[in-house]
């Protein structure tokens, strides 16, 4: 099915609809905002301990620094991966960048011959980690670990612990690599039949890359996560432990703070009356978003990437719940006029776009403050959100959608999904951070190159599965477009479940196209960050919408957001 993606995008021009035609799709009830103003007096600790904190992670970033570099001096190929997979996992990795890539260097440039002399753990685990760092790694150093039957074998007594590697460095494969296609079928059949053995740590490890591969899991939940993990793994290292939990630590405080910020604001808008319809969602809306960008000098950039995205949201469930075909013209018309009066002919609760133009040139000025050359992207951007809804809008109306395949459904929900607009929108937050993102830069990520464009099937087909059978269970007399309705007809009317199978599929060969653009991507190359950005979009992603519409419903991810915001290793 990978092939059938191809050109899925198509310009999106909005046209006027021939007639009146009004357009009423189903009204959902949401659930409650679950969080209130909880962060406005929340902090996970005072301004002394965080103080404290600073001072002592300070100190022991260096002795983890000087670990490194010990290591990376010795000949011991096992201990190097398995410190720098340690420093990523537990999400402190971006403190030790250039020490990484010159260790992963020295490791790239061992004869490959050597490769003979490392277990099947090591050998996956090398694999794993130069291909993630885009070393261009041949999946034919498995090909010694396979028997006369085609099975993987491992020397010794730790076969889970080997077959986990192979399972996750598998979990990186690209199209047409067949060793890696197999290793993936066979390594979860034996995790399957071992789990039931197992016990913690590793019946857990297991547990969770069998529902998700590494590569794929958002960094900062893997890293609450792994904290948990580590500290009770016979090879601990207390010192990368103490400063795994401080940095959390700071972490925290960090994003803490950035919610107090986004909740007054939020609190001033005063758009809830108004918008009952609509999901009050600002605390998962930032949650979603340090899944793209968690580092300490992205603090701005989540800020607005969670502003600017609570009013995508507030789109999305106007277009997709609540307006007319007429109102959504409307609405569509005043964002590209993008003036105050244009408000005027709006109906009554969609008067808060006054306050969308007001909060927009409120980034505009804070992006130029910050020396950001990128601001009237900001603008576009938002407007051609709401050009995307309409456009589907449309097409729905017309009854297009009935008759659609899924390839020409993913012509209009890929833009609509506006899963291209959320790691652009990184792109244009880091202006002012690094060289690398440019004019070019961001009219590369609005042209849908490869990467983008399979970051959106990605996001549009999880999220059509899981919001479904909410979907169409809904009192209206339409029904919603999803690309499961366009599987369920093309393929000669199959059932639900099996449409679920066969759009898995498909999310499972974007995936491969997402590493192959990522993962093979030339040394060196200056569109890391971008591409870094892209990857954690998708991650998230399939987090949110990986057995429910969890974005929809906040009590999915309470508990996750307690443990990233709220509860301390300190």
């Amino acid at each position: 099915m990978a092939t059938s993606v191809q050109g899925v995008l198509s310009t999106v021009v909005s046209r006027p609809v021939a007639g009146e035609l009004l357009r009423n799709k189903p009204q959902f009830d949401h659930h409650p905002n679950v969080w209130g103003d909880y962060f406005l007096t929340f902090s996970p600790c005072t301004p002394s301990m965080l103080f404290n904190m600073k001072s002592k992670a300070h100190v022991m970033e260096e002795q983890v620094r000087r670990m490194i570099t010990e290591c990376s001096s010795g000949h011991n190929l096992r201990t190097k991966l398995e410190l720098i997979d340690t420093l990523e996992r537990l999400c402190v990795d971006y403190h030790y960048k250039k020490e990484i890539d010159d260790m992963l260097r020295m490791v790239n440039e061992e004869e490959d011959n050597t490769n003979y002399h490392y277990d099947l753990h090591t050998t996956a685990l090398r694999f794993y980690l130069l291909r993630k760092h885009g070393y261009h790694i041949s999946p034919n150093v498995f090909l010694r670990f396979r028997d006369e039957e085609g099975n993987f074998t491992c020397d010794g007594n730790n076969g889970t612990r080997s077959m986990l590697s192979l399972y996750n460095a598998a979990n990186t494969r690209i199209h047409g690599e067949e060793i890696l296609d197999k290793a993936i079928i066979f390594t979860k059949n034996y995790l399957e039949s071992a789990l039931k053995h197992l016990e913690s740590p590793m019946e857990n490890e297991v547990h969770c890359a069998l529902r998700t591969p590494l590569f794929r899991r958002p960094r900062r939940v893997e890293a609450t996560h792994y904290i948990s993990v580590y500290q009770i793994l016979p090879g601990c290292n207390e010192t990368i432990l103490e400063f795994a939990k401080l940095d959390s630590g700071i972490l925290q405080a960090l994003y803490c703070e950035e919610l107090k910020t986004l909740t007054m604001w939020w609190k001033e808008l005063q758009l809830q009356d108004h918008l009952s319809f609509a999901r009050d969602r600002m605390v998962e809306m930032h949650f979603w978003m340090l899944g793209v960008l968690f580092e300490p000098q992205h603090s701005y950039g989540r800020i607005m990437l969670a502003k600017l995205f609570i009013f995508v949201s507030i789109f999305d469930d106007i277009y997709d719940n609540y307006s007319t075909l007429e109102e959504s013209k409307l609405l569509t018309e005043a964002m590209e006029r993008w003036d105050e009066e244009a408000a005027e002919e709006l109906p009554g609760y969609m008067k808060f776009f006054k306050k969308v133009l007001d909060t927009i040139k409120a980034i505009e000025r804070d992006l130029k403050l910050q020396g950001n050359k990128l601001v009237d992207y900001v603008k576009n951007l938002l407007i051609n959100a709401t050009q995307c809804y309409y456009y589907e809008v449309k097409w729905h109306a017309q009854g297009a959608d009935q008759t659609a395949t899924v390839k020409e459904h993913l012509k209009i929900s890929v833009p609509s999904s506006c899963c291209m607009h959320v790691p652009v929108y990184a792109f244009i937050s880091m202006g002012n951070i690094n060289n690398v993102t440019t004019d070019d830069a961001i009219n590369w990520g609005m042209a849908y190159p490869k990467i983008i464009t399979y970051s959106c099937v990605v996001g549009r087909i999880v999220n059509d599965i899981t919001s479904h059978e909410r979907e169409q269970g809904s009192s209206s007399e339409h029904v919603v477009s999803s690309t499961v309705e366009a599987c369920m007809r093309e393929h000669g009317g199959i059932t639900k479940s099996e449409a679920y199978v066969k759009l898995r599929e498909l999310v499972e060969e974007s995936w491969m196209d997402i590493a192959e653009e990522y993962c093979l991507r030339p040394a060196a190359v200056q569109l890391q960050p971008l591409l870094e950005a892209v990857v954690n979009a998708t991650r998230m992603l399939d987090f949110l919408y990986k057995d429910q519409d969890a974005y929809t419903d906040p009590h999915a991810l309470k508990n996750t957001i307690a443990s990233v915001y709220i509860r301390g290793f300190i």
